[in-house]
């Protein structure tokens, strides 16, 4: 077994009996730029993509990110998500809210959703990220195809988060 997947399950010993925890920092400019779609948890606001999901995040000089998402729909075509992301945690940079509602509706609390970086790989080639609610999860790479042992280290970080792993479903490419 890889040194990382024992510092995965080793750390989520530490983490077990508590609640969702995020990575300990997150380098945001690291952290921008394109990613691939590995495995979600199905939700209401994906259910018309049948493949090729890709987030893209560029970081805005007011601190914020744009956020993009898109997706293959089962008649070939492309839909595509314009959000905006802020910082909830200054200090990991690894607790985001993210809100795909029009701006003046900002204000309102129940249109942001909550964005935890819950696993990221030493060199940002993979990464986790949940709801604190357990109800959303997302397995990201920086590739199309995320190799095995890095694919086990990301399940294995959503599981001592206590996430149900089982209702993870891979993305079609």
């Amino acid at each position: 077994m890889s040194t990382l997947l024992w510092l995965v399950l080793g750390m989520g010993a530490l983490q077990a009996g508590s609640g969702v925890r995020t990575v300990p920092r997150v380098d945001l400019e690291r952290y921008a730029g394109d990613w691939f779609e590995v495995a979600r948890f199905p939700n209401r606001f994906q259910t018309n993509c049948a493949g090729d999901v890709t987030a893209r995040y560029v970081r805005r000089t007011d601190g914020r990110i744009d956020v993009t998402n898109r997706c293959r729909q089962a008649d070939g075509s492309f839909k595509e998500a314009q959000g905006v992301a802020r910082i909830v945690d200054a200090t990991t940079s690894a607790k985001l809210e993210v809100r795909f509602a029009p701006a003046f509706l900002s204000f309102l609390p129940f249109v942001w959703g909550d964005y935890w970086i819950i696993g990221l790989a030493p060199d940002y080639s993979w990464a986790v990220v949940g709801s604190p609610d357990r109800e959303y999860l997302w397995v990201l790479s920086r590739s199309r195809v995320l190799a095995t042992s890095p694919y086990d280290a990301a399940i294995a970080t959503a599981k001592a988060s206590g996430f149900d792993i089982t209702r993870l479903v891979p993305t079609n490419r």
